[in-house]
């Protein structure tokens, strides 16, 4: 077994910073670069060593064995300023038991409902746009998918002010998240005016939610709502051990970070794929006319919706929703034939497993045919990783895979949608990746 002083490393690192100038320069072209010196390829982030897992199946080992690749790290750390201990940030030994907990909000049977909830905002999205119009459409997705969050989470959309400071307030702190990883944590109390900025948006998402389950919990409201699933957690007739108050703020900001944010960049750069590559955005609205006719899609509808549901997946291949993510070994252990001590902080990255030429033939082409039955048949394990894997995978995976299906194929059977003259559309790298300047005009069928 190879030590990692005999694992490849990464050239062009500089004194004092290593490969984060790199990263800060260039981040999703410094990841592609790394596969080609192997495997795993030592970096360096200031004075932190890395490991960057660049091979699906050893990417799929470490996402399964989550005891000894436990969620931590420099991402992990951050999103934990965010989240606190929430069911995605949350480590090995808190993980089961929140999973329990939280797991009824999720299951199938919850879905007809959330569906309809989505299915009443996305129509009053696309009745209400106007011919020619043009769209903000990251702004818009980002409004829809409030509003779709707001009322399956809470039960009740909340009112236009308060949704305007939550989002503003998710936006700030993601967009400042991928900069602080990079940064040693010490710098994090120099009272810098993005720094200030981040403490006020937490400060004030968490007054606003905790405010939220405090009247949620005196109002004794049972719904069919996430927050109502997390509050009779907190109360079991058998007395085993529930969810605090501060536990369900974590769980409450957890999902409302992940339902916005992640839904909204999927649609956005679905939309914008779309335009670039008119033949399959016309076979996509010959599916939405033959199956809606003009409506807006229901959940009965989404087995009828194949090929909209792999311009989906095909989507989240190019643009995953998390592009970046980190985990510690709690143990010393082995790795693609390297000896990895405990403590070790791993990189993995969907978007460079996505992006693998020998996976993904012409890679950076968007082809929604790669998901048919017999090519997905052919595809290695661990090379689509959207959701994560393992026991720690996403628990919203089929709510915002449902969510983005409705809301693109209603949007398909009604408008199409045209790129804006001299518009640049380039991906601004935050925690998540975010299609920045892209505006586009409405066109009705």
């Amino acid at each position: 077994m190879l030590s990692t002083n005999k694992m490849p490393k990464a050239p062009q690192a500089l004194p004092l910073v290593g490969h984060a100038w790199q990263f800060l320069k260039d981040p999703l072209g410094f990841l592609l670069s790394l596969p080609s010196y192997g495997s795993l390829v030592r970096i360096q982030l200031g004075p932190e060593p890395a490991i960057v897992v660049c091979d699906p199946e050893l990417t799929r080992q470490v996402l399964v064995g989550d005891r000894t690749f436990d969620k931590g790290g420099a991402f992990f750390e951050r999103g934990r300023e965010i989240a606190g201990n929430g069911l995605a940030t949350c480590p090995y030994g808190q993980h089961r038991r929140q999973r329990r907990l939280v797991q009824p909000a999720f299951q199938q049977g919850r879905m007809p409902v959330y569906a309809d909830v989505m299915t009443a905002f996305i129509a009053d999205m696309v009745e209400g746009w106007r011919d020619e119009q043009v769209l903000d459409v990251p702004a818009v997705m980002h409004q829809l998918s409030m509003k779709v969050t707001c009322a399956t989470m809470f039960g009740a959309q909340l009112d236009a002010s308060s949704q305007a400071e939550m989002l503003e307030d998710l936006h700030i702190l993601l967009s400042g998240m991928f900069t602080r990883t990079l940064l040693p944590p010490f710098l994090d109390k120099v009272p810098t005016r993005g720094n200030l900025r981040h403490e006020r948006a937490r400060a004030r998402l968490y007054e606003t939610i905790g405010r939220i389950v405090k009247g949620r919990r005196r109002a004794g409201i049972d719904g069919d709502d996430v927050l109502s699933t997390l509050l009779a957690s907190s109360d079991n007739a058998d007395g085993s051990d529930g969810l605090s108050d501060a536990e369900i703020a974590n769980q409450v900001v957890t999902f409302f970070l992940a339902g916005t944010e992640t839904t909204a960049n999927t649609l956005a750069w679905t939309l914008h794929h779309l335009a670039l590559n008119p033949g399959i955005e016309s076979r996509l609205q010959a599916e939405t006319s033959a199956v809606l006719a003009g409506r807006c899609a229901t959940f009965t509808d989404l087995p009828a919706l194949e090929l909209t549901g792999r311009v989906i997946t095909e989507t989240m291949r190019m643009r995953p929703l998390l592009w970046l993510l980190t985990r510690i070994t709690t143990d010393d252990t082995e790795l693609g034939g390297h000896r990895i001590p405990a403590g070790t902080t791993l990189i993995y990255s969907p978007y460079l497993i996505h992006h693998r030429s020998d996976a993904y033939p012409d890679p950076h082409r968007f082809d929604p045919d790669r998901w048919t039955d017999k090519e997905t048949a052919k595809k290695p394990r661990g090379s689509l990783i959207p959701f994560g894997g393992g026991a720690r995978k996403c628990i919203g995976d089929t709510f915002a895979i449902m969510e983005a299906t409705l809301a693109l194929a209603s949007i398909t059977a009604r408008w199409r949608l045209e790129p804006v003259e001299n518009s640049r559309v380039r991906p601004a790298v935050r925690a998540t990746l975010v299609p920045r300047g892209l505006h586009m005009r409405c066109v009705a069928h």
